[in-house]
């Protein structure tokens, strides 16, 4: 009788979760029920799912709706059935065009039609049907229909349980129609009786009219949906069979083989063929075999790659040049990434740069077909104190009460709208606000996808499902996660400017040459990373500095260490002090000593999650990666992790620990929460980093030009500016003649690209560009002859300093120049002059300007001075360098910096701190430490100069001050201002004498 059943999947519309959906009917005795969400299947396979476990028979279906009208609801009969809804809610989706009225003749699938839009067919199907709900008032149907009495069926829709959740579904279409609640229009909500009703609620509705119940009954009957969990979906062969798959992945692995390891490695061979044996049992061939495809078109064009993630752990991904870490090097085990025993399937993370990603998307959906291949989506929540804000907007609370609200909820002030929000909001913070879509996460389907999911078509432009990654593992796919980001697009472009700028090839694969390059391990050392992918932010400078990191084995443990799991937990600063004195420490028990001795005893990888559950508390394997990837974040099934947990207690006490043992190293696996990271990742990401140290050391100059045009590291601009002129380099202003849209090198002269001019307009970058390379400009009069820049936009190139190598004119000649052009020049683009004129020669008074007039030019307009912010100080610098605060241990000094950068946490008692980066007038850096008592009285002001007065503290050789007081210093006057301030002076004055005449 159930064939019109929302959940909250039927986004800001449902009420239910599936769980409360299926726990509300089991406590009804429903034997037999179907889900129809609004225009998605997100919710069926989790519902599927808990209908079995609740010994209910599960239906699936779709309510289609254009807007808020109803037009009909579709019930599959079967998987098939199921195929033919996804293929056609997918053809609208994606073609964002509404719904017929009439659905399309379905094979599969049964369609039933609301009772008025029923009373206008008069040619229904078999599969057809008009639905009637159970209201007094739909008594009417009985006379004047124009159907058969056996094409009736009880079409009461179910949106919620009790009243609280009338009022949450009134809520949540108000947020969906950004309204204020007393303003929502009826027809925009259900009627109050679309509750969850017992079927002898909807039984007694219908006494006189028994058929009804009977038709419905035997629709429900007809429908089954027999879906297999179990069995792999993904494209199950790269090659045409299965044979041939093995074939191929033996050949590359055997060949991969001898150029990784040579002919002779007894080791390497036996995890090969070992690994070969569980990717055959398991039929994994293909997900191997398609990763490498992917790989090998990437580098066809040109395109870098990072392949990180626990597929790094295998030896066959890394013969295969899938990834670049060493597994045997590393001690890393398959197991962490294919078992027999792991609870989920595994995924190639598989990173590009931020501007190639898209094409590699592209050329999987091309090459494994478009019905074939989706992004996997994410449901984006409530959370994070969305729904306060959505709610205040609701009841109509001003916006500076939101704020405050959302800022600390705990501090609201009460009002008559607070309680209903408080309440509400913890209700709907688990809610799904809207799809949205996975990080990089993509399904590549042996059938069509329509057989699991309806597609839709995001402002991305590639189609996504409608379920997560959570549904997609569960009904047996394994994702690729092809990822982007800036880190490899710097490399990338890095490797091309040696190859323009020194004619160098370099091959930025030999990662084990980097590990072993003395420079390279020097460059480590001295912790000279700005710029370096994962180790160039204050934290990790930090850390490097303190481990005396200067090996590859030492980064990867402090590309774990430094996540916020391990340092919290106090675990970071007790690594560090072991690795200066591994002897010199006592474990908290034997057992974790033995099963961490690389690391000291401490657990810092999520391999060690593993281990220690099942070596040390003796839980299995599945139980173990279960609880790896619940400390992860990657698990949500609270109830058995919970049993999990006891379990784990349990064996520790069975075991004969002490239970003060047991809570220490609970405590340590709990630290972790979200932020661990497996071995075999941060293994990855000191890859990356290594690529990053191997050019910055050989080839710094051009390393900084490809980190300043990929706008995505730990810094401004300013500061990769700073740190390539730290290295050599000559730095330029744009130039009319010279500069690209980007910045670019030629020697040892970095020219900074027109990209940086605030307010300059791409159209005038790109006309400028096209022009120049027809002809150089010989002129001001010239360029705005040839450019259609208005005046406004010749001030701002004017100001830049742009036209300074076409003659010896100042900026303010130049100005007097662009007025007198602009104003007596009409442009008219795509039109040249017939023949040239003698450009006109302006007569000018002297025209007195200051040189530190280029320096507040260029911070106005660039965002920060070319020559060195020191020399724009009102006084003298003071204090000590920042290579002197060693030798001043314990002591307090002064130093002058120039903020970089800084980091607010907040302490355990709720007040503020602060972390500082600062550059000294010698161009190097040093780090302060701002306590709450110390920040109160003297706070940040902005960007700037700085005079700090603090104590030096050392650790494991690491200088940083704590600073006790802290004032900003003032600039020297700006000397443009002084003529704008006398001539509104001067305006003053005239307007004074004209009044008194």
């Amino acid at each position: 009788m159930y064939l019109n059943v929302h959940s909250y999947f039927s986004l800001r519309y449902g009420t239910l979760s599936p769980e409360k959906l299926v726990k509300k009917a089991v406590e009804l005795g429903i034997q037999t029920l179907a889900l129809t969400d609004i225009n998605t299947v997100s919710g069926i396979f989790k519902f599927v799912q808990l209908c079995r476990a609740a010994g209910i028979r599960p239906v699936a279906g779709v309510e289609f709706r254009n807007r808020h009208q109803l037009a009909y609801v579709c019930i599959a009969r079967n998987l098939d059935g199921f195929a033919e809804i996804n293929r056609f809610l997918s053809d609208h989706l994606l073609a964002k065009t509404d719904f017929p009225l009439r659905a399309p003749d379905f094979q599969q699938v049964y369609v039933i039609y609301p009772l008025e839009n029923g009373n206008h067919l008069t040619d229904l199907g078999s599969h057809e049907f008009v639905g009637v709900p159970a209201a007094p008032s739909s008594n009417r149907w009985r006379h004047g229909r124009k159907w058969e009495p056996q094409q009736t069926v009880l079409l009461q829709p179910m949106t919620y349980v009790e009243k609280a959740g009338f009022s949450l579904h009134r809520l949540l279409r108000a947020i969906d129609h950004n309204c204020l609640l007393s303003k929502l229009a009826d027809h925009e909500t259900i009627l109050e009786n679309e509750y969850f009703r017992s079927p002898a609620d909807l039984e007694a509705v219908f006494r006189d009219w028994p058929e009804v119940i009977r038709n419905t009954q035997n629709l429900l009957a007809n429908c089954t949906f027999e879906f297999d969990f179990s069995t792999p979906k993904n494209r199950k062969f790269y090659t045409p069979s299965k044979q041939d798959d093995l074939n191929l992945l033996r050949k590359l692995a055997d060949e991969g083989l001898r150029d990784r390891y040579g002919s002779d490695h007894a080791e390497a061979r036996r995890r090969v063929d070992g690994e070969l044996k569980i990717i055959e049992d398991l039929s994994f061939s293909s997900y191997f075999l398609i990763t490498w495809d992917i790989i090998r078109y990437a580098h066809s064009r040109g395109y870098h790659h990072v392949g990180r993630g626990s597929g790094a752990n295998s030896i066959v991904a890394y013969c295969m040049k899938i990834t670049d870490v060493d597994p045997i090097a590393l001690d890393l085990y398959f197991e962490r990434f294919i078992n027999p025993g792991r609870t989920s399937p595994p995924d190639f993370d598989i990173d590009f740069s931020w501007d190639e990603r898209d094409e590699i998307i592209d050329y999987i959906f091309k090459m494994y077909g478009r019905h074939h291949v989706c992004l996997v989506a994410n449901y984006v929540t409530f959370q994070d104190r969305a729904a306060y804000r959505e709610l205040g907007k609701v009841f109509g609370l001003p916006k500076a009460e939101i704020d405050e609200l959302v800022a600390n909820p705990q501090a609201a002030r009460p009002n008559e709208y607070t309680k209903y929000i408080f309440k509400y909001a913890r209700e709907l913070e688990k809610f799904p606000n809207y799809l949205g879509i996975h990080a990089g996460g993509i399904l590549i389907s042996e059938t069509p996808l329509y057989q699991y999911t309806a597609l839709e078509l995001p402002p991305k432009g590639f189609p996504i499902c409608q379920f997560d990654m959570h549904i997609a593992e569960d009904i047996g796919f394994a994702k690729w996660d092809i990822l982007s980001q800036r880190g490899l697009g710097h490399i990338k472009e890095a490797v091309d400017w040696v190859r323009k700028n020194r004619q160098i090839h370099i091959d930025i694969h030999r990662i084990q040459d980097f590990v072993r390059d003395e420079k390279v391990r020097r460059q480590l050392q001295s912790h000279e990373t700005m710029g370096c992918f994962y180790i160039e932010s204050p934290a990790m400078r930090q850390l490097i500095w303190k481990l005396q990191c200067a090996d590859y084995l030492t980064l990867v443990a402090a590309s774990s260490v430094i996540r916020p799991g391990v340092a919290s937990s106090g675990m970071m600063s007790e690594y560090i002090r072991r690795h200066h004195n591994p002897v010199n420490y006592v474990p908290v028990h034997p057992k974790m000593q033995e099963l961490m001795k690389e690391t000291y005893g401490v657990m810092i990888y999520q391999e060690d999650v593993i281990k220690v559950a099942h070596h040390f508390a003796g839980l299995t394997l599945a139980e173990a990666d279960l609880l790896r990837r619940a400390m992860s974040g990657k698990y949500r099934g609270k109830d058995q992790f919970a049993s999990i947990e006891g379990r784990f207690f349990e064996n520790c006490k069975a075991m004969g620990y002490p239970d003060d043992v047991a809570r220490e190293v609970w405590r340590q696996i709990q630290s972790f929460g979200g932020y661990s990271f497996s071995k075999a990742h941060s293994a990855s990401f000191a890859v990356e980093s290594y690529q990053s140290l191997f050019l910055k050391t050989y080839f710094p100059l051009e390393f900084m030009v490809a980190v300043i045009n990929n706008f995505g590291g730990f810094y401004g601009t300013e500061f990769y500016v700073n740190e390539a002129r730290r290295w050599g380099a000559q730095i330029e202003a744009p130039d009319i003649q010279q500069s690209e849209y980007l910045t670019r090198i030629e020697g040892q002269v970095i020219w900074l690209g027109f990209i940086h001019i605030k307010s300059l307009e791409k159209n005038v970058i790109q006309e400028l560009i096209v022009q120049r390379k027809q002809q150089n400009f010989t002129s001001l009069e010239d360029f705005t002859r040839r450019v259609p820049a208005g005046l406004e936009q010749l001030i701002i190139l004017i100001r830049t300093g742009v036209f300074r190598s076409l003659g010896d004119y100042t900026k303010k000649e130049l100005l007097w120049h662009a007025h007198a052009l602009v104003n007596n020049y009409a442009h008219h683009e795509g039109v040249t002059d017939l023949f040239e004129l003698e450009q006109a020669q302006l007569a000018l008074p002297p025209l007195w300007q200051e040189a530190i007039e280029d320096s507040y030019d260029e911070m106005e307009l660039l965002g920060f001075p070319l020559l060195t912010p020191f020399g724009l100080l009102a006084d003298a610098v003071q204090g000590i360098a920042a290579r002197q605060l060693p030798m001043h241990e314990g002591q307090m000094v002064t130093l002058t910096g120039y903020l970089i950068t800084s980091k607010r946490i907040t302490t355990r008692t709720g007040k503020p701190m602060v972390f500082g980066y600062f550059l000294d007038v010698e161009n190097n850096y040093f780090d302060t430490t701002h306590f709450p008592q110390s920040l109160e009285k003297y706070p940040y002001r902005g960007a700037g100069m700085y005079l700090i007065e603090g104590k030096v503290v050392v650790e494991f050789g690491f200088p940083s001050i704590e600073v006790r007081k802290m004032e900003k210093l003032p600039f020297k006057p700006d000397p443009r201002l002084e003529g704008i301030t006398q001539r509104i002076e001067f305006k003053k004055l005239r307007h004074n004498q004209q009044f008194l005449e």
